[in-house]
């Protein structure tokens, strides 16, 4: 009795001391050789979900259960740290390169150094630099001294993005309707952002503009009907062209609450080949899918298709309410072997069959880097593979993991033509916004087939570009097409769309003429002139269980706001599309400035429970100082 009353003392100070020991431990990452910060670095409590990254500054804060963990520092190109906290509040550390698979290349910073002062491999190192072969520039320093920084770069790299080709100027009497599928994918933003939190500035045809924009949330209201989706327009200058106007038009899905939302049939669709080894692949990938576990309800189910040399069948369909087992059959998933994606994809929408919910969510969750090389492979292949079985009635999410060898095209082409969306997920971060703050955007469609269709009065636009969406252009008949699909909106997605537009009477070098028509009809300009109307916007959706689609159709009236006046999230989105044409190195930037974007971004960030935006404008800092970097090393070559 004795000992027992012992044993009960016991039990009672270790779970007073548990409950009491939970605190918050900060500190600052640098780089061992050089002592710079290092932004980007994941910081995770050993065996848990509790993790945050490195800010620009190389400071991170998280809480921490107990003394008694180890903190996991890690980074691309510098080896793993394992640290014991202790009792200690403030834990900084530095990191060391790692030489395993890397090479070594200096860059110089800010000042001046003459070329034979670099010797060896250094004096190459611009001129991959300007090639965006690089993968990281740090640039520090103060009082215009020379600073170097030491950069690693893998062997190989195989990451591959489809090209894009950017929108130009159309001149509505020639082009007047301009027609694309909506996209709410924030894939590139997180790719991109990746890059310059690694050192470097993304390749041209990893920027996606469209995807930078509606990674963001924005206020909209929501529809007041039983209608899905409720459209609104914004109209004024465009910052970095005051001359030319920008049309701001937003798309808000309705908002439902999880208990409300139809039970789920998921498909756990996981690569589990050999490129998925690294921490920031096939542990991510378990860490982020046992995140989804945990919101899912009784009524759901969720089974495990695995794929590398063969496919496997790691767990069949089961419950919601047995969560345990959902998350054992995820912790027993090890790497391996080649990458049989194709087959993996067929099995996955198999078993979805076999298991569909009628009037219930059909979804298959696919995490992987996109590398296939055994089955189909190509993005044809994938692409006719997809649009066959999309006609079940199963969609797709894509789940991007990794870097230097990372599919994005892959990816893009399943996820568009499955009706689905593209995450990239590089951090425990990114992975909680995507499986828990936005679970029901990601899983559940709201309205699918969504497209937009915007005809501009040629007596008010002299001439219109449409920012992004390069890759969702769709020809204009194929907007009353019901057989033409579009993009899909899920639970409280918002979708925004830019036109920079040059009225009429304003000179540009973007403006374009051509003789007048012979054979055509043409209005009378006293028609079109006397018309208050900029643009006439129509969007079609089609409700998830059904084939024929809806239309709504509003007038933008040419009535622009001065900038200043125009809403926080005009503003904002105009800095992420400026942003974007930076980076691209747009033909169409005119005037656009990191100095100038920054600034408007910070004063338009307005709420910002998650930070995501205060992180915007942190990544923007860095990447004005890399292109900086490059720039200064151009010059000293």
């Amino acid at each position: 009795m004795k000992g027992n009353l012992y044993l009960i003392i016991l039990l009672l100070s270790l779970v007073g001391f548990k409950s009491s020991s939970v605190r918050t431990i900060s500190g600052t990452v640098r780089e061992q050789l050089d002592g710079s910060p290092l932004p980007g670095v994941s910081v995770r409590v050993e065996g848990t979900t509790i993790g945050a990254s490195t800010d620009t500054e190389g400071h991170y804060s998280l809480k921490i259960p107990s003394n008694d963990v180890n903190l996991v520092f890690s980074f691309v190109g510098y080896e793993t740290l394992k640290v014991k906290p202790g009792k200690t509040d403030r834990l900084n550390v530095t990191l060391k390169q790692s030489k395993s698979e890397l090479k070594e290349v200096v860059i110089v910073g800010y000042g001046t150094q003459r070329k034979q002062d670099v010797t060896g491999a250094v004096a190459a190192a611009p001129t991959a630099a300007m090639h965006g072969k690089i993968s990281g520039i740090a640039i520090r320093g103060q009082n215009n001294q020379v600073y170097t920084r030491h950069i690693l770069i893998p062997d190989h790299n195989t990451e591959s993005y489809k090209e894009i080709t950017e929108n130009g100027f159309q001149n509505p009497k020639d082009q007047a309707l301009s027609t694309f599928a909506v996209d709410v994918d924030g894939a590139s933003y997180t790719n991109l952002r990746r890059f310059i939190n690694n050192g470097q500035l993304p390749p041209k045809d990893a920027v996606r503009v469209e995807e930078m924009i509606n990674y963001f949330k924005y206020d909209l209201e929501g529809p007041k009907d039983d209608k899905p989706v409720a459209i609104h327009t914004e109209l004024s200058s465009a910052p970095w062209n005051p001359q030319h106007q920008l049309l701001r038009i937003g798309l808000k899905a309705k908002e439902v609450k999880t208990e409300k939302l139809p039970a789920s049939n998921l498909v756990f669709l996981i690569d589990v080949s050999g490129s998925m080894s690294p921490e920031n692949r096939l542990p991510l990938v378990k860490t982020s899918l046992k995140m989804l576990v945990d919101q899912l309800r009784d009524k759901d189910q969720v089974a495990i298709v695995t794929y590398a040399g063969y496919v496997t069948l790691a767990l069949k369909s089961t419950p919601g309410s047995r969560k345990a087992e959902i998350k054992n059959a995820i912790d027993a998933l090890g790497s391996g072997g080649s990458t049989s994606g194709g087959a993996g994809l067929r099995m996955a929408y198999q078993v979805a069959r076999e298991n569909f919910k009628k009037e219930g969510n059909n979804r298959i969750i696919m995490a992987t880097d996109g590398d296939f090389n055994v089955g189909a492979s190509s993005d044809k292949e994938m692409e006719d593979l997809i649009v066959q079985e999309r006609e079940s009635g199963v969609n797709i999410s894509v789940l991007g993991f990794g870097m230097g060898n990372l599919k994005d095209s892959k990816m893009e082409t399943i996820a568009n033509k499955g009706r689905g969306n593209y995450a990239y997920i590089d951090n425990i971060t990114e992975a909680r916004k995507a499986m828990v703050t936005e679970f029901g955007g990601t899983l559940f469609t709201i309205a699918k087939d969504v497209k937009i269709q915007v005809e501009f009065n040629p007596g008010k636009v002299q001439a219109y570009r449409l920012i992004g969406y390069e890759n969702r252009l769709m020809a204009k008949e194929d907007f009353n097409n019901d057989k033409k699909i579009g993009g899909d909106m899920g639970v409280g997605h918002t979708v925004t769309a830019l036109y920079e537009i040059i009225p009429v009477g304003v000179k540009s070098d973007f403006s374009l003429s051509v003789d007048p028509l012979k054979y055509q009809k043409q209005a009378r300009k006293e028609d079109l002139t006397n018309s208050d109307d900029v643009a006439t916007i129509k969007f079609r959706y089609k409700d998830p269980h059904s084939d024929k689609s809806r239309l709504v159709q509003v007038i933008q009236e040419d009535r622009a706001l001065a900038f200043e006046s125009a809403s926080a999230d005009f503003r904002f989105a105009s800095a992420v599309a400026e942003f974007g044409m930076l980076l691209r190195n747009s033909e169409f930037k005119q005037a656009s400035s990191f100095d100038k974007l920054i600034l408007r971004a910070k004063g338009a960030r307005g709420k910002d429970d998650d930070g995501y935006r205060a992180e915007f404008v942190r990544l923007a800092e860095s990447a004005a100082m890399l292109s900086k970097g490059m720039e200064l090393a151009k010059d000293s070559y």
